[in-house]
């Protein structure tokens, strides 16, 4: 039966009878300046390492606070510093603010009205009972008392969000840690004034971790979420949990989302490393190459091969290469070993020579 794999050979096949008709393509080294033909090892020349993904390390949104000043205000006090561990409810900073001495002013004119308030309808029940009032001024009596209890509460609460002290006038605004965690950036100086919601410290539970993997669109066809994966170079691992839907238009890649536990303290949020997939093909699929690297003839994908270079000249061949799927700059392709040197600058001239060996 005619597979899905001989329709993918077939343009491989017209182009290597075209190749094998040209033959090699030999260079001189005014050549190869002329043409600014650069080479480089396959498995060297894609920036990562064969059978790896590239992946960056991110912190899981859960997991990231931003403290920010609830008023504006003069920073009186820093207690910590980027990378300093930090509880939860732990103070870690001091505002001085004159809206919080306004929140505070608000707040003990409310409960005093409230107070007075409820006094009065108290007064107002008992002369009720011994029929002296009406029923109108008891009710009226009631609606002021409960207007009065909801304003109280309402100042209360936003006395609160603001972290300032209830029940007096005066002192600072005591900013503390909403999670455990590490302090990751100070976003404000002492002294400097402050507007309200303005970042002072991001802070973030750092385990676990996510790794953000791109990964090529034909790979990610193959795999399940729970899929084990691990750092090329080091002892970090953990399960995929996410596969994207949307496939990057420029790359063509998919984005995977792992999450790290065991060894997550090795990894710092932004660090670029290399992962591989348990129970995938990367690890046999071939290199990954720069793109500039690869050419195309009537359909079908090449690289240029260095296959000798002496006295007589460096010589080049072209080598047919099925694509498996691209990932930033890079595409892994089958076909080349990793230790075969490849040109990466400079190859539109030779194919330009090839074509005119072609006869075409």
């Amino acid at each position: 039966m005619f597979s899905f794999r001989h329709l993918i050979a077939l343009p491989l096949a017209v182009f290597v009878g075209a190749a094998g008709a040209a033959g090699p393509l030999i260079l001189q080294p005014a050549q190869l300046k002329a043409l600014g033909i650069e080479t480089a090892a396959a498995g060297e020349a894609g920036g990562a390492r064969r059978g790896t993904l590239p992946a960056t390390v991110r912190i899981p949104n859960e997991q990231l606070r931003i403290v920010s000043a609830p008023l504006a205000g003069l920073v009186e006090q820093l207690s910590v510093a980027p990378g300093d561990t930090v509880r939860r409810g732990q103070a870690i900073a001091r505002l001085a603010s004159p809206q919080a001495l306004e929140l505070q002013r608000d707040a003990l004119q409310a409960s005093a009205q409230a107070t007075l308030q409820q006094q009065n309808l108290k007064r107002d029940e008992l002369l009720f009972a011994e029929g002296l009032i009406a029923e109108a001024r008891l009710q009226a009596t009631r609606a002021a008392a409960a207007q009065a209890a909801a304003q109280a509460g309402e100042r209360r609460q936003g006395l609160a969000l603001a972290g300032a002290a209830p029940g007096r006038l005066g002192g600072a605004l005591t900013l503390t840690a909403p999670i455990d965690g590490v302090v990751l950036a100070q976003e404000a100086e002492l002294g400097q004034r402050v507007e309200a919601a303005a970042p002072i410290y991001r802070i973030a539970r750092l385990v676990p971790l996510w790794l953000e993997v791109q990964a090529p669109l034909e790979l990610a066809a193959t795999l399940r979420e729970g899929m084990p994966v691990k750092l090329a170079d080091g002892p970090a691992n953990g399960r995929l949990i996410a596969i994207g839907r949307a496939v990057d238009a420029a790359s063509q890649s998919v984005l995977l989302r792992v999450e790290v536990r065991n060894g997550a303290e090795s990894l710092r949020p932004g660090q670029v490393v290399a992962v591989e997939i348990a129970g995938t093909a990367t690890g046999g699929a071939g290199p990954r190459i720069p793109a500039a690297a690869l050419s195309r003839s009537d359909g079908a994908a090449m690289v240029f091969v260095q296959t000798a270079a002496d006295a007589a000249g460096t010589q080049f061949v072209a080598r047919p290469v099925r694509v498996l799927g691209q990932s930033g700059d890079g595409v892994i392709v089958e076909g080349l070993a990793a230790d075969e040197r490849i040109a990466v600058k400079g190859v539109s001239g030779l194919k330009a020579m090839l074509t005119g060996a072609g006869g075409e």
